[in-house]
């Protein structure tokens, strides 16, 4: 598949973005500005940059705790992002979702969820939704590799094969549950096997090479768009931090996490990028821009207002709320 400069520089953009965002991320937490957990993304910005510039803006996701990545690369505002992870109203979810439960139904962001294996159902429901208005829309759903144990995933399978649904199920597989790895929680070796049960195409493919990320999708999303059903892809990726901030990662063999970081998706763009013709001085340029703009999300988001009380009971759809709030 040819790619053009213009479409390796947008990855590149979005790979970028989702790095210093979650770099700044990582260090806004350490000095205790951002409450909560977060699960950062650091090391698998391939996956989700390669499979979201194959979408158009009305297409969906379904995303994950660790979701960061996947909204930014969906087009996700920096700062109604970090406005939610510092729990301020201007957030996307007006604070009160955090670092998990992002979400913009504006962007085809279906939300991130902090329940395992909980995006797999969302996605189908969209999906089949989708395939009755018959409008085109693909629905692409983003999940761990441990997730993939869930009756969640399997029931999803089933179904979207079943009902042709344009679903692409996209498998992070970082090679670790929390802190299990793969070769403790299955016996197989790649996760793509898995489509074989349901009739589907099952493609495992290097989740740190953007470009071949960006292939593997394009077909999934086209075949998705012309009505012949969901296909799963396996990224073989790595998260170069701990499950989630404070997690020490310990049980990450020290030589394994060194391969990984040699195989960083970052530098290996870059290294293309020079190869087809761009300049120093254009990367440059592409990295001060992001930094322009994450530097004035930290801002607006420390200058906005934290929810009032009242706000509790707002946007809860419940009789028992109502009540409360008569009384």
């Amino acid at each position: 598949m040819k790619i053009d400069k213009e479409q390796i520089q947008d990855m590149y953009l979005r790979m970028r973005k989702i790095r210093e965002f979650e770099s700044k991320a990582q260090s806004l937490f350490a000095e205790g500005k951002i409450p909560g957990f977060v699960h950062l993304y650091l090391g698998e910005e391939a996956a989700a940059a390669g499979v979201c510039a194959c979408l158009d803006d009305e297409d969906f996701i379904t995303s994950t705790h660790r979701g960061h990545g996947h909204i930014i690369a969906k087009g996700g505002d920096l700062k109604y992002m970090m406005a939610e992870l510092y729990g301020r109203e201007t957030g996307y979810c007006k604070g009160k979702g955090g670092s998990m439960h992002i979400a913009d139904r504006e962007r085809g962001i279906l939300g991130a969820n902090g329940i395992v294996g909980a995006g797999h159902n969302i996605a189908v429901g969209a999906g089949l939704t989708c395939s009755y208005l018959n409008n085109g829309k693909v629905v692409v759903c983003f999940f761990g590799d441990a997730s993939t144990n869930q009756g969640t995933f399997h029931e999803s399978l089933n179904l979207a094969s079943i009902w042709k649904l344009p679903v692409v199920f996209v498998c992070e597989n970082n090679y670790y549950g929390i802190s299990m790895s793969q070769g403790r929680h299955m016996s197989i070796k790649d996760i793509a096997d898995r489509a074989s049960a349901y009739g589907i195409p099952g493609i495992a493919v290097d989740g740190n090479d953007v470009l071949a990320v960006y292939e593997a999708a394009s077909e999934a999303v086209a075949r998705a768009r012309k009505g012949h059903g969901p296909t799963l892809i396996e990224c073989k990726t790595y998260r170069q931090r701990g499950h989630f901030e404070g997690d020490p990662g310990t049980y990450k063999p020290a030589k394994e996490q060194e391969e990984w970081l040699k195989k960083d998706p970052l530098p290996r763009l870059v290294n293309i990028m020079k190869e087809t013709g761009f300049t120093d001085d254009e990367i440059a340029a592409i990295d001060n821009s992001v930094a322009a703009e994450l530097a004035a999300a930290i801002t607006f988001a420390e200058e906005s207002p934290s929810p009032k009380v009242e706000s509790t009971v707002e946007d809860v759809y419940s009789d028992i709320v109502e009540e409360v709030r008569v009384r």
